[in-house]
């Protein structure tokens, strides 16, 4: 069975708590429940840190265990190079990386409208707060056929 990792960065822990009317009030509790129950056929692990040498060490696990990556890179979305190196090996390895965002960046911070991360990834979901993530699993469940 193919596990999917739910890769999610700096203070996506806080979820519930930090800013509520940008990410909502669900939990990264919640958020796993809503994953799991739409992960039929696939494992899910779901982790969040805010080291990004762990959350790039994830990437490189993604790769040597051939499996498809959801990633919410968090702040290191727009500056981190080194995630972005991380996360190319995953897509040159053929695998799938889709970069998700709970909030619509474009809509935020002009700091927040670049992403190192998306020039590199499968594809971008982003603005639809959880539902960024079902959509990105829906996505990695039909590509896998």
């Amino acid at each position: 069975m193919t596990t999917v990792l739910v890769l999610n960065g700096p203070n996506l822990g806080r979820l519930g708590s930090r800013e509520p009317d940008v990410y909502g009030s669900g939990t990264l509790e919640d958020l796993r429940g809503v994953l799991e129950a739409e992960a039929s056929g696939f494992t899910l692990d779901l982790r969040q840190t805010d080291d990004e040498a762990t959350l790039i060490g994830w990437l490189h696990d993604a790769v040597d265990a051939r499996s498809p990556v959801v990633l919410n890179p968090a702040a290191f979305t727009h500056y981190s190079y080194a995630l972005r190196d991380a996360a190319a090996l995953v897509t040159k390895a053929g695998l799938l990386l889709v970069e998700v965002h709970i909030s619509n960046p474009h809509a935020r911070e002009e700091f927040r409208h670049t992403s190192v991360i998306s020039a590199v990834a499968t594809g971008v979901i982003a603005g639809f707060g959880f539902d960024s993530y079902v959509l990105a699993l829906q996505l990695v469940k039909r590509r896998l056929g």
